[in-house]
Formats: C-alpha cells, sequence, structure tokens
C-alpha cells in the first residue's frame, strides 16, 4: 500500500433523517440548545435539511436534520435515520483518486458541492466485486476541509 497523501482531520457533520424533521428540532434545537444556521432543499437529492451548529470555529460540527421531499421517493433521507457521517480530509482529489485505486468504491457523483457550500464526495455503503472496500453500511461522505481547519488541525 502507498503512502497516503491526505489527513482525515475530523468530524464535519452528522446527518439524521425523519419522515418530520419538527420532530428533530424539537430535540437537537430546543431541548440540546443548538442553533439553526441554515437550510438547504435539493429536488435532485429529495432533502429538505437544516443545519444545525454545536461548537465554535474550526471545531464547529453540523448536525444536518434532514426530512425526505417525497417520503417515497429515493434517496431515502430517513431510512436509515443516521443517514451518513461528514469527515474533513486536507486534500479531497487526492483521497478520492488514491482510494480508488486501493480499491475504495464510492457513490455515484463524483466530487462536487454540498449543502454547506464545500466540495465533497460519498463512499458507498456497500462493496462489489470491482472495488472490495466500502463503508460496510455507512455512507460516509468526505468533505474538503478549509484553510482554518487545516490550519487548527497541523
Amino acid at each position: 500500500m502507498s503512502s497516503r497523501p491526505f489527513r482525515i482531520l475530523g468530524i464535519q457533520h452528522v446527518a439524521i433523517g425523519a419522515a418530520d424533521k419538527s420532530r428533530l428540532t424539537r430535540l437537537w434545537v430546543d431541548m440540546l440548545g443548538l442553533t439553526i444556521t441554515g437550510n438547504y432543499v435539493s429536488e435532485k437529492e429529495n432533502v429538505s435539511e437544516d443545519i444545525a451548529v454545536l461548537g465554535n470555529g474550526p471545531f464547529t460540527v453540523e448536525i444536518d436534520l434532514m426530512q425526505p421531499l417525497d417520503p417515497g421517493r429515493k434517496p431515502a433521507v430517513h431510512e436509515p435515520p443516521l443517514n451518513h457521517l461528514g469527515l474533513w480530509v486536507d486534500d479531497l482529489p487526492a483521497a478520492v483518486e488514491w482510494l480508488t485505486n486501493q480499491g475504495v468504491r464510492f457513490a455515484p457523483g463524483g466530487i462536487r458541492k454540498g449543502a454547506a457550500g464545500y466540495d465533497i464526495t460519498f463512499l458507498h455503503p456497500k462493496a462489489n466485486e470491482a472495488f472490495p472496500i466500502s463503508g460496510e453500511g455507512v455512507l460516509i461522505e468526505l468533505v474538503q476541509a478549509p484553510p482554518d481547519v487545516i490550519a487548527g488541525k497541523t
């Protein structure tokens, strides 16, 4: 195995889904005190998402509270309820290239802008014959870290 040309720096977000995100808001915002800082809606991704945050500065972690726009359509962002984990990475293109060469399976879509405005891509939750390494049932999002996060983790 060749030397890894990137570092995972920390958790950027945790995405949680429900059929009705108001129940998630009641817990995460009303009971636990997180603040909603934004909303993201995508017909293509079948999601209405409120972005709640905890922590400060480069150590802020998002808790994305998601519900499907259409519960009968895919992707079903509320199944499973713990939808995915987002990890900061210091060099997303290098990570994708190296991981692909090691046999890691990525979900369709490639590198693109995510809900928070950073470049992202997803590791597939299931392996296949061509790519035998996966999230083993967990969808994992890699998020390009901005300079302040990279600097905060050196």
